[in-house]
């Protein structure tokens, strides 16, 4: 994983975290990046993820939002913190068949207990796919 903004003790961290969530390995999430209050997460399109017609689930997208938005907010966190989610909104775009679907996620609003995210997921081609304002509870 690449990083920037953050120690390497910080990035081991989160790639130790990554690999703890049994979801991501089931849909086969990668964590591509993080960075201070950001963070990259993609997966490659495959036939068990698609709905009838061939289309990538939105299930899938979300779940993919949702973990760069978690992760966003876990470069913010003390090592023993953690954090959940209590809302997400999500907006449809266009549909995905194939290749590598990305979702990056940046923090907008950081308060004491509560943090605000947007996240946008992006086709191979780069095309905007899906977009998601997603709010966290930091857990101390």
């Amino acid at each position: 994983m690449k990083g920037t903004g953050l120690d390497a003790e910080h990035l081991a961290r989160l790639d130790e975290a990554f690999a703890r969530v049994p979801f991501a390995r089931l849909l086969g999430m990668e964590f591509v990046s993080a960075e201070r209050g950001a963070a990259t997460v993609a997966l490659e399109v495959r036939e068990e993820l698609t709905r009838m017609g061939g289309l990538l689930h939105g299930g899938v997208i979300a779940s993919l939002l949702d973990t760069a938005a978690a992760f966003a907010v876990h470069t913010l966190l003390d090592p023993q913190g953690s954090t959940v989610t209590i809302d997400l909104t999500l907006h449809f775009l266009r549909p995905v068949t194939s290749g590598r679907v990305e979702a990056r996620a940046r923090v907008i609003r950081e308060g004491r207990q509560v943090v605000i995210i947007m996240a946008e997921a992006t086709d191979q081609a780069g095309a905007l796919t899906a977009t998601a304002t997603t709010t966290y509870l930091k857990k101390s």
